[in-house]
């Protein structure tokens, strides 16, 4: 089993910037990926971002590349999501969630567990 605790979230003006934080406690950390969704209001929950355990591997959703940056400190049991350049469609309640099926190269991230979730809200 495991935990997860989101925080970051909160307002920021359009062109600004978060970093989000996902806690994990539970089973051993880096022997997982984790990853990011999002869901907008009215609109079903959607892929942001997923990491592999190693840290070496990422993948991204095509309107995040070049602005969002995944990343996890393993000694912290803690991943990121950098978000930089934010635009109002970037509004939503962010999710953190790790294990799962991960694969860059097929494209496809199915997760495990998922944390409670933190909302970013970008005003224009």
């Amino acid at each position: 089993q495991v935990q997860l605790v989101e925080s970051g979230g909160g307002l920021v003006q359009a062109g600004g910037s978060l970093r989000l934080s996902c806690a994990a406690s539970g089973r051993t950390f880096p022997n997982y990926a984790m990853g990011w969704f999002r869901r907008a209001p009215g609109k079903e929950r959607e892929f942001v971002a997923a990491i592999d355990w190693t840290g070496g591997s990422t993948y991204y959703t095509d309107s995040v590349k070049g602005r969002f940056t995944i990343s996890r400190d393993n000694a912290k049991d803690t991943v990121y999501l950098q978000m930089n350049s934010l635009k109002p469609e970037d509004t939503a309640v962010y999710y953190c969630a790790a294990d799962g099926e991960y694969s860059a190269g097929g494209g496809y991230y199915y997760p495990a567990y998922w944390g409670q979730g933190t909302q970013v809200t970008v005003s224009s």
